[in-house]
């Protein structure tokens, strides 16, 4: 048996939702690999299958609190980058 490549962690697009809409583009590869690494460990998995089962089914108060724990996250994940790249303090 394999893993079905159509499963994938919610939270990943909302990782990557969040840092396409809040950070500069000249960030480095790995400052951007690091931040989102860290920041999906301290979140809970959400697997899907489908983004449409997501779009559809989803309470807009479960988005919202989703939303809120990427966000918390990735400012905690900073927090920990801050010494290994000082420059994006």
């Amino acid at each position: 048996m394999r893993l079905d490549n159509s499963i994938h962690n919610y939270y990943e697009h909302l990782v990557l939702d969040y840092i396409n809409l809040h950070f500069e583009e000249d960030l480095s590869d790995n400052y951007i690999s690091d931040l989102i690494c860290l920041t999906l460990n301290k979140l809970p998995p959400k697997y899907i299958r489908h983004e449409v089962d997501m779009a559809f089914y989803l309470p807009q108060v479960e988005r919202l609190e989703m939303e809120g724990k990427v966000d918390k996250a990735i400012q905690e994940a900073q927090l920990f980058l801050k010494d290994a790249y000082p420059s994006k303090s």
